[in-house]
């Protein structure tokens, strides 16, 4: 007996039930997505060499000692947003590991010292302080700020990576601040830094923000200047090397220079009480003592409100934009004081008087001239007119003949510029430094 034949196969089995298709995973944060780039970075191969790194600030800080501090404050983060180094506000360093793989120690070194420079200095709080439009074009900021570090950086001697950015690339003068140096570089794309919003102030893709590592905040940064300048003005006291910018620096954070409109507020308001005291008897109003002497009428003391005169340098050496700032500083604490209208005349000057005006707004001045320069013609001009002035100001940088003596009123010279000559010992001089 043979068993039955076994039934023929199923040509359509029933389906096996799918799987339920997997919930889209939420897209990464972008710190999730940096974190997993520089990963896969360092599985490449291309990780930071700390210890090349930090032999280079080592070697910095034993050829600079009176920087050490500041160097040693600094935290290393590895980074790729950008190609060589930078800092953020929270005194970060910002290292693209291939730019220390491919340079050596030494210049590695100079460029520790460049960075923290652009902390020590304040560059990001100075920036802060231009005009707005000086401050749209941060790479061209950054080029101004690299000047005035690299300067002194090459007088002291430091190797710094080729294609560095000094001052006589743009046919500019050594030894000055970087607000200076700006009106000399143009919007130009062609030579690209970045040295991180810690130098020029505006936001860099890739930087970390508040709390995201180790940070110095801004009373620690002030100590950090501090003690900074007081080791460079020891340094430069026992006859070590120290090169001419860093030790202006140090000075002026050790004895720093006073505001200047305050200075100039000071001596306006003095100036004004000073020819305010000219008290004179008049019988415009009769004395408050005359109800009581019938028949007679007694003077009132009048005390004069001054009239004032500004002399405006309008010599070729001299700039519309400060002129114009200067001024708008002058007015405006002559109002303060109750001086305005008809007591107020300017007179732009070069050689001689070009325009005399009656202002009540800094724009309503005509800013004309453009020749050589003579003050003394502009405060003799001020004198001879039908209504002499009390007081004189003078808005200059300094370059002319002043008069032999004393010229019988209150003269302050507002001196514009990074270094004016002096002025004779009975002109109040205020130094003027506009943004």
């Amino acid at each position: 007996m043979t068993a039955p034949p076994p039934p023929p196969p199923d040509d359509d089995p029933a389906p096996t039930p799918a799987a339920p298709a997997p919930t889209p995973a939420a897209p990464a944060p972008a710190s999730a997505r940096r974190a997993a780039d520089d990963r896969g970075r360092e599985a490449a191969g291309k990780v930071l060499d700390r210890t090349k790194l930090l032999a280079a600030r080592y070697r910095a800080a034993k050829l600079r000692p009176y920087l050490a501090s500041a160097l040693y404050a600094l935290s290393v983060v590895p980074s790729w947003h950008l190609s060589t180094m930078g800092v953020d506000r929270h005194w970060r360093l910002y290292v693209c590991p291939d730019f220390v793989r491919e340079h050596p120690v030494e210049e590695l070194a100079a460029v520790w010292v460049h960075e923290v420079a652009h902390l020590l200095r304040d560059h990001r709080g100075r920036a802060e302080r231009l005009r707005e439009a000086d401050r749209d074009d941060h790479l061209r900021l950054n080029l101004a700020q690299d000047c005035e570090i690299n300067d002194d950086l090459i007088e002291d001697g430091l190797p710094l990576p080729s294609g560095r950015v000094e001052p006589k690339m743009f046919g500019l003068p050594q030894g000055r601040l970087f607000e200076e140096y700006l009106a000399g570089i143009p919007h130009s794309r062609t030579i690209h830094v970045e040295c991180g919003s810690g130098a020029h102030g505006s936001a860099v893709p890739g930087e970390l923000g508040a709390g995201g590592a180790a940070e110095v905040g801004e009373i620690e940064a002030g100590a950090i200047r501090r003690q900074t300048a007081d080791a460079i003005r020891a340094h430069a006291r026992g006859l070590g090397t120290v090169p001419g910018g860093w030790r202006r620096w140090a000075d002026s954070v050790a004895e720093p220079v006073v505001d200047w409109r305050r200075r100039l507020t000071g001596a306006l308001r003095q100036a004004v009480v000073w020819a305010s005291g000219a008290m004179d008897y008049t019988y415009a109003r009769p004395g408050r003592r005359s109800a009581a002497l019938r028949g007679v009428v007694l003077p009132s003391l009048r005390q004069p409100l001054p009239r004032v005169a500004i002399v405006v340098d309008t010599s070729g050496s001299m700039g519309d934009e400060q002129l114009s700032a200067c001024l708008a500083e002058v007015t405006g604490v002559l109002r303060a004081v109750g001086i305005r209208g008809n007591r107020v005349t300017v007179l732009a000057c070069d050689a001689d008087v070009q325009a005399v005006t009656r202002v009540t707004r800094a724009d309503q001045v005509q800013l004309s001239g453009g020749g050589g320069t003579d003050m003394r013609v502009g405060i003799e001009r001020a004198r001879g007119g039908p209504h002499p002035p009390n007081i004189i100001v003078v808005l200059t940088d300094g370059i002319t003949p002043w008069p032999d003596e004393p010229t019988g009123c209150r003269i302050i010279a507002g001196l514009i510029g990074a270094d004016p000559p002096a002025t004779p010992s009975w002109i109040e001089a205020v130094h003027i430094t506009p943004a």
